[in-house]
């Protein structure tokens, strides 16, 4: 099943998530920081990656969920996309408790204001579970995966076809 929303031949969702797990990942190794130094600049830094990671969670959520509407309903990939939906909400909403619970002093926390970073730890750790669903639609179930893919097929860019063979038409230049 192709995704439905792409740019320039493949899937927005996928490369959108790449932003917010990368960002909200990286909040709990500058908390890390934060604690190990007591260094406040620390904390500032995984407030704002918190904040971007949020936003991008929430704009990379949009492709998928128009993805997941196309998916055929009583399959066991649409199944998968609704635990995979719900566990990235979930870990965007531990997010938002833990930037909350941060408002006050965004970079001023120690380890007795450890319930201000938990939130976000959780929710790194729900999303390396939603991140292997993710994967099981793609890899396993073939969501977002285009017809006739394989190992030789054209670029997305080139617009050719490829041959009965299932190999690419790819011009040859040879000097003579």
């Amino acid at each position: 099943m192709k995704a439905r929303i792409r740019v320039a031949g493949h899937a927005v969702h996928p490369m959108l998530v790449v932003f917010p797990l990368g960002l909200l990942a990286t909040s709990v190794v500058w908390d890390i920081c934060r604690l190990a130094t007591h260094n406040a600049a620390w904390g500032t830094v995984a407030f704002w990656t918190i904040v971007a990671g949020i936003v991008g969670g929430l704009l990379a959520a949009v492709p998928g969920f128009i993805d997941w509407l196309a998916i055929p309903d009583g399959t066991r990939a649409k199944r998968v996309g609704v635990y995979h939906m719900v566990l990235n909400l979930t870990v965007v909403g531990l997010f938002v408790v833990s930037l909350i619970a941060r408002l006050e002093t965004p970079g001023g926390y120690s380890l007795a204001g450890f319930g201000r970073v938990i939130w976000g730890w959780i929710g790194v750790v729900l999303a390396l579970f939603s991140g292997w669903l993710g994967g099981e639609l793609v890899e396993t179930l073939g969501i977002s995966v285009n017809e006739g893919a394989n190992a030789d097929a054209p670029s997305s860019l080139a617009g050719r076809r490829s041959s009965r063979s299932g190999r690419a038409q790819i011009p040859i230049h040879r000097e003579a």
